[in-house]
C-alpha cells in the first residue's frame, strides 16, 4: 500500500511540476473570466432594473462560466504540451498566444458590460476604438 502511496505521489508531483510554468497565464486568464463574470452579473442586474424586472441570479450561467473556465484552462495546458513536448524546438508560444487571445475575449466582453453598466462616454469610446482596431487588424476596413 506504501509503494502505491508513493507511485501515486510521485506521478502527481511530476504532472504538477510538468504544467508549473504556465501558473501564470492561468492566473491571468481566471482573473479575466471572474472580472468578465462579476461585470457580467452587475450589467444584467443594472439592466433588469432600468427595464422594471425583477432580478435573480441564475445558477446556470454561473456554470456556463464554470465551463468556460475549465475549457479555457484545458486548452491552455494542452497548448503547453505542444509547446514543450511536441514543438520544442519552433519556440511558437503557443500557450502564451492562445491565453492572450482568452484574455482579449474577455476584455472585450468586459468593456461591453461596462458600457451597459455606466453609460460613461469613456466606455463607449473605447468599445469603439477597440473594435475599429481589430477591424483594422483583420483588414476588414
Amino acid at each position: 500500500m506504501e509503494a502505491l502511496f508513493r507511485f501515486i505521489s510521485g506521478a502527481a508531483a511530476g504532472i504538477a511540476a510538468l504544467f508549473a510554468p504556465i501558473g501564470p497565464l492561468v492566473a491571468t486568464t481566471v482573473v479575466f473570466i471572474g472580472i468578465d463574470f462579476l461585470s457580467g452579473v452587475a450589467a444584467d442586474r443594472a439592466s433588469a432594473r432600468r427595464e422594471g424586472r425583477a432580478w435573480y441570479f441564475e445558477s446556470c450561467k454561473a456554470w456556463r462560466t464554470v465551463v468556460k473556465l475549465t475549457l479555457a484552462v484545458t486548452a491552455i495546458s494542452m497548448a503547453w504540451l505542444i509547446d514543450s513536448c511536441v514543438l520544442d524546438f519552433m519556440q511558437l508560444n503557443v500557450a502564451k498566444l492562445l491565453t492572450g487571445f482568452t484574455c482579449g475575449v474577455e476584455l472585450w466582453s468586459f468593456l461591453e458590460n461596462a458600457a451597459q453598466l455606466s453609460d460613461a462616454p469613456l466606455f463607449r469610446w473605447l468599445r469603439r476604438y477597440v473594435h475599429r482596431r481589430i477591424r483594422k487588424e483583420a483588414g476588414d476596413e
